[in-house]
């Protein structure tokens, strides 16, 4: 098929075009730079451009949207134009080239209240309920994407969870970092249990999406590896493999959740170009239990996570081991 991958800078987005261009389909990517996909053409682009939108779907069969505003704090505005705008602009112009496969990636903080999530499906997106401004705009995001599906335009939502593993910039290398300088909080008893999805597996579950599109569409999944964990031991066992000693800093629940509403209030008032050390979100992701029933995207997409979490910290370990 001739497939358009929108974000194909970042690691997940980069890492699904170069195993679509693998599997022998015509690839172009759109991002703001280039991508560095071997064998793919790349449009250099926003998405909320659609002059370059709909440059980079001339002749598409399929599309599969990771580009997104992802951060824990910002301007509402740009979460808006990028999560919310640039979907809207990518749907209309996917619908006027013809396109009939959308894959669209969002995540399962659309979700997510606050509230311990055990062996749940993927709930509906909530605009109003979910917590932060990546999470608010991803939610009318997928909310858009998904009232656009029909027979013609066949639309399905994945919703990678905690994704992680050599060259992920969001979760591994701060885990990492921060716990090699001593500020990877351990928070309560870091025995809640929470699941997560190893990087190779994401690219897997996206990739057959693609066909899994065409038989079942209109609704959203949530991907993870299927094996929760503690979050406690899961967050030391990456510092670990990444080379930084098992963290100590251990926080009562209640503080940090109050430590991480301040935090929220003051942060953007700074000038800040890196992200916040902790916000409530990110104290109520690492404080309650978020685990998901597998059964129905396994179903969906004919595929089962090939890379167990012991694995994954094995390759990663390997891969800090050579920088």
């Amino acid at each position: 098929m001739k497939i358009t991958v929108t974000g194909a800078s970042g690691l997940l987005g980069s890492s699904v075009a170069r195993a679509l261009v693998a599997a022998g389909h015509e690839v172009t990517t759109l991002q703001r730079r280039p991508s560095a996909v071997e064998g793919a053409h790349d449009v250099v682009g926003s998405v909320t451009d659609p002059t370059t939108v709909a440059q980079a779907l001339t002749g598409a069969e399929a599309v599969v949207h990771l580009a997104a505003k992802v951060s824990m704090m910002g301007d509402p505005s740009d979460f808006e134009a990028v999560n919310i705008g640039g979907t809207s602009t990518l749907i209309d112009a996917a619908q006027a080239a013809g396109v009939r496969r959308l894959v669209h990636i969002s995540s399962p903080s659309v979700a997510h209240t606050g509230d311990s999530i055990i062996g749940d499906g993927a709930g509906p997106a909530s605009p109003e309920s979910a917590r932060g401004e990546y999470a608010r705009t991803k939610a009318a995001g997928e909310l858009i994407a998904l009232e656009a599906d029909s027979d013609d335009f066949k639309v399905l939502v994945l919703r990678p969870h905690l994704m992680w593993g050599p060259g992920d910039a969001q979760l591994t290398e701060r885990v990492i970092d921060r716990a090699r300088s001593g500020r990877m909080p351990v928070l309560g008893s870091g025995a809640a249990l929470v699941d997560t999805l190893f990087v190779e597996n994401a690219v897997e579950a996206i990739v057959a999406a693609v066909d899994a599109v065409d038989s079942t569409h209109g609704e959203a999944l949530v991907v993870t590896n299927g094996q929760p964990r503690p979050i406690g031991e899961l967050m030391s066992r990456i510092a670990i493999a990444g080379g930084a000693e098992e963290p100590k800093l251990r926080i009562p629940v209640g503080p940090a959740l109050a430590a991480g509403s301040v935090v929220e209030k003051v942060w953007d008032l700074g000038e800040h170009d890196d992200e916040p050390p902790l916000t409530r979100f990110l104290a109520e992701q690492l404080s309650t239990a978020h685990w998901f029933d597998q059964r129905r995207t396994q179903e969906v997409l004919g595929w089962t996570p090939r890379v167990s979490v012991e694995q994954g910290l094995e390759i990663l370990a390997k891969h800090y081991s050579r920088d």
